[in-house]
């Protein structure tokens, strides 16, 4: 059926509009019709669920994986390793290298902090990333007490079994095995190269700038586990200013505001004070007057223990690698 409107009705609204209605209604009588006079149908069935595990693995675009193992241990490390973007297409050009622990948290996420600073213009220098594996097989708990504590005296709450103070092999593993690894297989720029660890991989991190500065030019060390072994790295800080007239090396710190002790305040920590921890060992290092040392030290604000690492590891990169 159609709806015939004389010639001269088209500029009529009224008459547009009454033949637009009994459009409207004929249409919704006829949809009405269908309906009702169509047998009742099943409705579809759901898409069968997918169980875990069966989607393909997701890869880190742009990422590599490389076996590294301890031949002194005889256990098995990976290194994961991102190159910037500029890699490929500028062949004469060498980069900074920036090492972190606790690799399959830091990892991706300082993968992308590093390009994402420098989406509306350079911000921080292109850098190669290595991320250090927890030892294959293992649980990271079981890896990073073992590896990144200085002494066997662990924490009262570690488990009975757990085993402390192995730093100092992980550090050789370090010096012996990965940093040739890398700088014989990238275009590394040896007068650049940057340790980053939060928590105890800062406690190594201030194992070795204590110990053995040169491994590295620079240091991130964030929320960095200072009580451990009754404030061990404080004493080691101490050893080193007695033997030593100079400290080459630029260190950038960070800590938490709630990681204070402020006992009944659930915001705050409620045994150990890491910002006091920290402060201590900034004032010690200025102290010492080392004509080759670079400090800044950061407390930030509204930020706890799990919750500092990501504006950590920001910061870090703006002070370490700014753009040139």
């Amino acid at each position: 059926m159609r709806c015939v409107t004389p010639h001269r009705s088209l500029t009529s609204p009224r008459s547009l509009t009454s033949c637009r209605g009994l459009t409207a209604l004929l249409t919704a009588a006829l949809v009405s019709a269908a309906f009702f006079s169509r047998p009742a149908q099943s409705q579809p069935r759901p898409a069968p669920m997918v169980q875990a595990g069966e989607g393909r693995p997701y890869e880190i675009a742009g990422s590599e994986v490389w076996d590294v193992p301890d031949p002194v241990s005889g256990r098995g490390y990976q290194v994961f390793i991102a190159l910037p973007p500029s890699y490929a297409t500028q062949p004469q050009r060498r980069y900074p290298v920036l090492y972190v622990t606790d690799a399959d948290y830091a990892f991706p996420i300082i993968r992308q902090l590093g390009r994402r600073l420098n989406v509306e213009g350079p911000k921080v220098d292109e850098f190669i990333l290595v991320g250090l594996s927890y030892a294959k097989g293992e649980d990271g708990g079981v890896s990073r007490q073992r590896d990144y504590t200085p002494t066997p005296n662990g924490p009262s709450t570690a488990p009975a079994n757990a085993i402390h103070g192995q730093a100092r092999a992980y550090q050789q593993y370090l010096r012996d095995e990965v940093k040739p690894f890398i700088t014989g297989r990238y275009r590394t720029d040896p007068a650049n190269t940057l340790f980053l660890g939060h928590s105890y991989g800062a406690l190594l991190g201030a194992q070795i700038l204590f110990t053995e500065p040169a491994l590295f030019s620079g240091y991130v060390l964030g929320s960095p586990s200072l009580w451990y072994d009754k404030r061990h790295a404080l004493t080691l800080e101490a050893r080193y200013a007695k033997q030593h007239q100079d400290l080459k090396a630029k260190v950038f710190m960070y800590v938490g505001a709630f990681e204070a002790l402020r006992k009944g305040d659930p915001r705050y920590n409620q045994t150990v004070d890491m910002v006091a921890d920290n402060r201590a060992l900034e004032t010690a290092l200025l102290s010492r007057k080392y004509p080759g040392l670079t400090l800044r030290s950061e407390v930030l604000n509204d930020e706890d223990h799990l919750t500092v690492a990501p504006r950590g590891f920001m910061h870090a990169l703006k002070y370490l690698l700014p753009a040139r």
